[in-house]
């Protein structure tokens, strides 16, 4: 799903997908990964999504301020670049822009992964 459905797009610059459960990776674009304790961090932010406004979102060593969170999605901004999360049933999927990308289609083309994936049982 990452490269064909997320990186396929050419909205994203980097995705991944971690386990709902422990944050672990399950996949990622080639040459880009999450750094140690990283995807933890982000199922912890989905038991209390208002944390991610204040401690922000910590993605690939980048830390991204929050512009919304919810117990399905979860978007985060620095300068023109940023990251879009969206949680299903068993994934957290991540999508990362950069500034020649628009965050709009970003966001379109996780949040369709993940409705998906939801719809059939994930």
């Amino acid at each position: 799903y990452v490269d064909d459905e997320l990186m396929a797009s050419g909205q994203l610059s980097n995705a991944a997908i971690l386990s709902a459960s422990d944050g672990g990776t399950l996949a990622h674009n080639q040459g880009w990964t999450l750094r140690p304790g990283e995807g933890a961090g982000l199922v912890a932010l989905y038991r209390n999504p208002a944390d991610a406004f204040a401690k922000g979102i910590t993605v690939g060593g980048i830390k991204y301020m929050a512009i919304k969170a919810d117990s399905r999605s979860i978007y985060g901004k620095k300068g023109a670049t940023g990251v879009v999360l969206v949680k299903t049933n068993q994934a957290i999927l991540i999508g990362c822009y950069n500034d020649r990308q628009q965050p709009g289609n970003a966001a379109f083309q996780v949040e369709k992964l993940a409705d998906f994936l939801i719809d059939n049982g994930n």
